[in-house]
């Protein structure tokens, strides 16, 4: 849930808990008011009762009063002169319906004569004014909350423009490019700290990746002669007969060794180049004609692990740098060969602007994040870890969508040029 509907939420609660927790205790406040005052009405109208009864030597009788009904029992004798208030209910013959109402009960000496009255007077009307009051208080209330809302929504939602700007600043940076982090201007004191917490941890973020990036290419470079050198000796002595079979297989480990380093040093070089954006001329390529030239480049691996390959691919054209096409062509045929099966298989696809490298291998699915990573092999892989990093890194260069997943036995790389702007 965002930040801000958590925020409203709350206060929507909390706003109509307090409405509803006021609008009873003033219900039942106006309530008690309105009682005492019924209360007091009756007890004036016992009071005339008797002083009617004290004058005239008679009841009065129970239709002499209009808005209260008077009822008198005759009772054995007068033992409790307390008076009683109590709600109750009671059938009005002129509006006919029931209606609830108040009433007093006590007992009375009339004429020298113990009598049991009880006066009710109907408590209708006043709950209609109550409801008349709490509607004409509340309903002011309930709108002017209704706008405070309103306008609380409207103001919070312009003053966090600058945090979700700064979001998407956050996912827009890339430590790849030479374009730096944009900051945002804001007058709000907590958004310009963090706008400048994050502006210096992206610049530090970048130096430190320049430097890195600056030591593996001198280092690679500075590797690449005493490779080269370590090699050409171990070569040499290879061929010669002078030998033994136990100084033949050590060097032969020695050059099988030199031989991986060598190529680490090459991919490093190769992640170094597209790091740093050295390839960056672009032309038309006809993908099409350069699947099948690399089909024939690689055919001799392809026959020495006798795999079926199946091409489903019509004329299809980017445009992009040719070298970096030819390493990521070259990445997934050298992929699908590397690690499939004897006598396996493996399929060529474009279609939907796609390329699709499906190939037969491991019966189980990798990794879709981690098998891009640089240096991530599983138990099986005897490369460097840097192939299919090398291909994430070529496709990111190039606006491609590159994704992995495993379907129906089959290992599927697949490669999207649509959101590429480069697409021709």
């Amino acid at each position: 849930m965002k930040l801000f509907s958590s925020y409203n939420r709350i206060l929507a609660i909390i706003t109509l808990t307090g409405l509803i927790v006021i609008g009873f205790l003033f219900y039942q406040t106006l309530g008690q008011y309105i009682n005492k005052q019924i209360d007091d009405h009756l007890y004036e109208e016992l009071l005339e009762v008797r002083d009617f009864t004290h004058v005239k030597n008679i009841l009065p009788s129970p239709d002499g009063f209009d808005d209260v009904i008077v009822d008198y029992k005759k009772i054995n004798k007068l033992s409790d002169k307390r008076k009683y208030f109590a709600d109750t209910t009671f059938y009005n013959p002129k509006k006919k319906h029931d209606e609830s109402a108040r009433y007093l009960k006590t007992a009375l000496l009339l004429n020298r004569q113990p009598y049991e009255v009880m006066i009710m007077a109907s408590k209708f009307e006043r709950q209609e004014q109550i409801k008349s009051i709490i509607l004409i208080i509340l309903l002011p209330v309930i709108i002017l909350l209704l706008i405070l809302w309103l306008v609380n929504r409207i103001l919070i939602k312009r003053m966090w423009l600058p945090f979700r700007q700064l979001l998407i600043n956050i996912k827009a940076f890339n430590i790849n490019q030479e374009k730096v982090f944009e900051p945002v201007q804001t007058n709000i004191e907590e958004f310009r700290e963090l706008n400048n917490a994050v502006l210096e941890v992206s610049l530090k973020v970048k130096s430190d990746y320049k430097e890195i990036k600056l030591f593996t290419e001198n280092a690679s470079h500075e590797m690449m002669t005493p490779l080269a050198v370590i090699n050409s000796k171990l070569d040499t002595m290879l061929q010669s007969n002078a030998l033994g079979k136990e100084e033949s297989e050590i060097l032969a480990d020695l050059y099988k060794a030199t031989s991986k380093l060598t190529k680490l040093n090459q991919s490093l070089l190769l992640l170094v180049k597209i790091d740093n954006d050295q390839l960056q001329d672009k032309e038309e390529i006809d993908l099409k004609a350069l699947i099948e030239e690399k089909i024939s480049y690689f055919q001799e691996f392809i026959q020495k692990r006798e795999l079926q390959v199946e091409t489903k691919i019509s004329a299809f054209s980017v445009f992009a740098n040719r070298s970096l096409i030819e390493i990521l062509i070259n990445n997934l045929f050298s992929n699908a060969i590397r690690h499939n099966n004897d006598g396996g298989s493996m399929m060529v696809t474009i279609k939907n602007d796609s390329l699709i490298f499906s190939n037969t291998g491991s019966r189980t699915g990798l990794h879709p994040q981690k098998i891009f990573e640089r240096f991530y092999k599983d138990n099986a892989s005897d490369g460097t870890g840097l192939g299919l990093a090398i291909l994430k890194q070529v496709c990111l260069k190039q606006n491609y969508e590159l994704s992995y997943n495993y379907n129906q036995e089959y290992h599927q790389f697949i490669i999207n040029f649509k959101s590429s702007e480069n697409k021709s």
